[in-house]
């Protein structure tokens, strides 16, 4: 079984799919941490972000069972692999390492932004998860300040819009939703309805 999620920055389908994962006992992988970590890796050692064979060769060495959500968080890392995200053969790289972690064993559970349409199309469910900006920024303001990480609303309302742009008009695998996914608005959701609508979802599909 191959779950895949996608969407937008703070939507949800992070949480989402860690709880899937556990729910259907598959493993889990953020791919947006797998940019994270190529990034993390270019910006430690002061090397420029644009150079494609060096971000390639990071990822050649990337554990993807490894990678540490925490370490992976911080916004510069954040903004640093939103930009390499459009490196073509960068995304090539990071894709076939995703998609052979999906194929291996039993399945997996996948969330990043072009898990339905690029990596995984043939995935056993499809979730487009969505909300509106204003909802996942104040998500994400909450999440960082909780952290005791500074945080201002409109400042992170304005990177993911940002964000958003950047990611869905990217000429190599945009952000859009899969001609067969399943919508999922989280917009006035709750965690615990949001997953519950999320099982029944891949449940369905499955059952397909």
């Amino acid at each position: 079984m191959i779950i895949a999620l996608d969407g937008p920055a703070a939507s949800g389908k992070g949480t989402l799919a860690r709880q899937l994962a556990e729910h259907f006992g598959l493993k889990h992988l953020d791919t947006g941490l797998t940019y994270r970590a190529v990034a993390a890796a270019l910006l430690a050692r002061g090397l420029p972000l644009g150079d494609e064979k060096l971000a390639i060769s990071v990822a050649q060495n990337l554990d993807l069972g490894a990678l540490d959500r925490n370490q992976l968080s911080a916004h510069e890392i954040g903004e640093a692999a939103s930009r390499i995200a459009v490196l073509s053969g960068l995304r090539e790289e990071l894709v076939r390492l995703q998609r052979a972690f999906a194929e291996s064993d039993e399945g997996a559970v996948l969330d990043g932004r072009d898990i339905g349409t690029v990596v995984c199309p043939n995935a056993t469910a499809k979730l487009f998860v969505t909300a509106a900006p204003e909802a996942r920024a104040k998500r994400r303001t909450d999440e960082l300040q909780s952290k005791g990480i500074p945080a201002v609303f409109d400042e992170i309302l304005e990177d993911l819009k940002r964000r958003d742009t950047r990611d869905s008009t990217r000429k190599d695998s945009p952000l859009l939703p899969a001609s067969d996914a399943h919508l999922l608005d989280t917009t006035e959701m709750d965690i615990e309805t949001a997953f519950k609508a999320a099982v029944d979802i891949v449940t369905r599909a499955a059952a397909a």
